[in-house]
């Protein structure tokens, strides 16, 4: 008894290290409250720091064992991770809501401030709530709507859940991009067809139950109204120039959010096995990394391929795959090769050619 004791307070301890990515909103806070260059450390941390580190340390892809894992996936205090977060975000949403209509502040204070904000709006506002809201708890699945709301994204829970995760690595998955398709094109079809795909899952949901589409017991419809009140709130309180900037803000986490949809599928597809029927998706179906940094920085979300192999798994016990495909670097690297296509076709065109002969 003494030793499982012993055991349960070791492994809480190791939970701390999923308090690192709120360096993300301790640089937050800086950005919010300074000017000049310190206004820019976590875009330097995010996008300069982490890549270069992680292109010179090796993947980790150790799995915990049955008896740790056992021990981690019911132990609170990785909810509670998450749950402050939710706080933390609206806490630093206000704070960058007030600051930035500082009259005295340069433009690249504005720029900094906006893109700090976006940051926070894809690596937690969207990242904790796709965490979230996988649970069955309705209060977990509310804290994941708050946090959508923050970027203005909040039939991601809707399409993401009932959509993605059906349709992943298939050609019905706006979210999963196509090999030899650039990025800048994958935005405009992700965003368009996975808000209206949310429409159509919503409104066959609400029909099912007997109800209008047009009716409060629609969650997409509900969904729109909660999102312009929040909207009309920034603009009476704040006014029009500072709602321009949330926007902004906004606007940059959904295309962090894309941009991850974008390297964690790119043209890995699963067999069609009948018409409109595919093979069950497998870990082999979306891009891994267990590249350290990445991995605690957005809770494990780089270890994409377990986390569709089973859903409902908990971020803490993501497990490797040797079946999975790896990333050559973690999330915030392959983010950036995205960005431009040439280099971007070149690594990983190659690295697909290599797994369908592999097949």
């Amino acid at each position: 008894m003494q030793g499982i004791k012993k055991n349960k307070m070791t492994h809480r301890i190791r939970a701390f290290k999923y308090l690192s990515p709120w360096i993300f909103f301790l640089g937050g806070w800086i950005a919010f409250t300074s000017t000049g260059w310190m206004v820019w450390l976590n875009m330097i941390w995010a996008w300069i720091c982490v890549p270069l580190v992680e292109l010179l340390i090796k993947p980790d892809p150790t799995n915990l064992d049955t008896a740790e894992e056992e021990l981690v996936k019911n132990d609170p205090i990785y909810d509670w991770l998450l749950y402050g977060v939710v706080i933390v975000q609206y806490v630093l949403l206000f704070l960058f809501l007030k600051s930035i209509s500082d009259p005295s502040l340069s433009r690249w204070d504005y720029i900094g401030r906006i893109l700090v904000m976006g940051l926070l709006c894809g690596s937690f506002g969207i990242n904790v709530a796709h965490e979230l809201g996988h649970r069955v708890n309705k209060t977990e699945q509310t804290f994941a709507k708050l946090l959508l709301l923050t970027s203005l994204y909040m039939h991601f829970f809707t399409e993401h859940n009932k959509g993605h995760h059906k349709n992943v690595a298939t050609k019905d998955d706006p979210s999963s991009a196509r090999k030899g398709e650039m990025i800048y094109l994958f935005y405009f079809r992700t965003i368009i067809l996975s808000y209206i795909g949310a429409w159509k899952i919503a409104n066959e949901d609400v029909k099912k139950k007997g109800h209008s589409v047009f009716s409060l017991y629609n969650e997409m419809l509900v969904a729109q109204l909660i999102q312009v009140g929040f909207i009309c709130s920034i603009y009476f309180i704040f006014g029009s120039t500072i709602t321009i900037y949330f926007l902004a803000a906004a606007a940059i986490g959904i295309a962090l959010l894309e941009t991850v949809n974008y390297i964690e599928h790119y043209g890995l597809s699963r067999k069609e096995i009948t018409i409109g029927k595919y093979e069950r998706t497998l870990p082999q179906h979306s891009w891994n990394s267990n590249h350290v940094i990445g991995r605690l920085m957005l809770f494990e979300l780089s270890r994409h391929s377990d986390h569709h192999y089973l859903a409902s798994r908990k971020y803490q016990v993501l497990r490797h795959s040797d079946e999975a495909p790896q990333m050559p670097t973690g999330y915030p690297g392959m983010m950036i090769l995205s960005l431009i296509p040439p280099l971007w076709f070149y690594v990983m065109d190659k690295k697909i050619e290599q797994i369908n002969m592999g097949d």
